[in-house]
């Protein structure tokens, strides 16, 4: 599988990356030995990118990745977690973690100070029992940017002076905040979850052209919009965005999906290959939760899609004229 440089670093991710959001349960409950053959069939498809974070299921996430990621040469794999949580322990008392389907035995307080970044790194490196971490993103700072810019920001680039990280940035929603982060900051990467999809065209007005810019790669997260472009055709009670779908994005799916069928090819294998046409695009994360997911997605990947699919998105409004696609 192709692999591509994040920014100005020498740290290098797969261009199709295992998201590990449904290994902490998103959604659905999911036991360990499903997430463990989820992540055992994406090593076997050759995805050498891992992207997670202390978030994910109060850190079921973390664990689990690491439980596959510990028995494998460290210099064979790039992994990627996030700062911006600290996970205090607390008696789930019967709850369950809000958001993820996993045991509230965590609660979560945001801290971007220099010392929460140090113990979040620590925290994340027993958690995964690992003896380093390649990619460290401030993790959805937009009600805290301020905090994240003056303080988790300098401490993530003090651990890549000290050769502690290779690579830095942010993954974030808003493309504002993102594009701020690009042209006021020294980061390698940003990874934007959602805006840059067949279904949302929004990080072409500022953020994609300051990346080209600053040289700063763009890790596209969340490619199926939560799921909606996951299917052939956008299966019954499909999520967008985290919530359940509305008509508007639903029509537009399967309006997507009719030009994808008139040329042989399914909307899950155009909402993959979309994002990596743009130059400043390193790799795609899509969140998988079963080894029958991963061999779907890994097939569907790197599928040859005709030029003619661009030109008719286009020619039905579908497809921002600003997108490369060639």
């Amino acid at each position: 599988m192709k692999s591509n440089r994040l920014g100005h670093s020498t740290v290098e991710v797969t261009e199709l990356g295992f998201g590990g959001g449904p290994l902490g349960g998103l959604f659905e409950p999911l036991d360990d030995a499903t997430a463990a053959a989820a992540l055992a069939a994406a090593w076997d498809s050759g995805i050498r990118y891992f992207d997670t974070s202390p978030h994910y299921g109060i850190g079921h996430s973390e664990r689990r990745t690491g439980d596959l990621l510990s028995r494998k040469p460290r210099g064979e794999f790039t992994l990627s977690t996030k700062v911006g949580r600290l996970l205090v322990p607390q008696d789930p008392a019967g709850r369950t973690d809000e958001g993820f389907q996993v045991p509230a035995t965590h609660h979560r307080v945001w801290d971007f100070s220099r010392d929460g970044v140090l113990r979040s790194v620590q925290d994340s490196l027993t958690r995964m029992g690992v003896d380093r971490i390649d990619v460290l993103l401030l993790h959805d700072a937009e009600l805290h940017f301020d905090a994240a810019l003056r303080t988790g920001y300098p401490a993530l680039a003090e651990l890549r002076d000290q050769g502690v990280i290779g690579a830095i940035g942010a993954g974030m929603y808003d493309t504002s905040r993102l594009t701020r982060l690009v042209r006021e900051t020294d980061v390698d990467v940003v990874m934007q979850s959602g805006h840059y999809t067949l279904l949302q065209h929004g990080a072409l007005d500022e953020l994609l052209p300051a990346c080209v810019e600053r040289g700063v790669s763009v890790l596209a997260a969340s490619v199926f919009n939560s799921g909606l472009l996951a299917t052939d055709r956008p299966a019954t009670g499909a999520h967008f965005d985290y919530a359940p779908a509305t008509a508007e994005p639903l029509r537009r799916a399967h309006r997507i999906a009719d030009v994808c069928e008139a040329h042989g090819v399914t909307l899950p294998q155009v909402a993959m290959a979309f994002p990596l046409r743009h130059p400043v695009v390193a790799g795609i994360v899509v969140g998988m939760r079963s080894a029958d997911e991963v061999r779907r997605n890994v097939a569907a990947f790197g599928a040859a899609i005709p030029d003619q699919v661009w030109a008719d998105l286009r020619a039905e409004g579908l497809l921002d004229e600003r997108a490369p696609v060639g």
